[in-house]
């Protein structure tokens, strides 16, 4: 059973939701056991599902978000702090116009 406070979105996922605010140091149940959280951790924020290694995947609404540049373990919180985007823009600018003041 995931914690109440825990939302996972899809169950391909290997990360799960921050629904209310944890506290570092606040106990999280897991579907492999409990996990202490190790930092504060606001709404909407990821942690990790399970222990992951550097180079995982993460997987979040069934899709790729990026990369983990360093093992996590269960709990954990997962940004921008150990996670490299996978996003491959599609797009691309052009050159700017100049604005000139009447």
């Amino acid at each position: 059973m995931i914690d109440p406070r825990l939302l996972l979105i899809s169950p391909e996922d290997n990360c799960l939701i921050v629904c209310s605010p944890l506290a570092a140091g606040a106990e999280v149940m897991l579907e492999q056991g409990d996990a202490t959280v190790r930092a504060p951790l606001g709404l909407g924020h990821k942690l990790a599902r399970h222990a992951m290694p550097k180079g995982e995947k993460i997987l979040k609404y069934g899709a790729v978000i990026g990369s983990l540049t360093q093992p996590v373990a269960a709990g954990d919180h997962i940004h921008t702090h150990n996670l490299d985007s996978d996003y491959t823009p599609t797009y691309t600018l052009e050159e700017g116009h100049t604005f000139n003041d009447r």
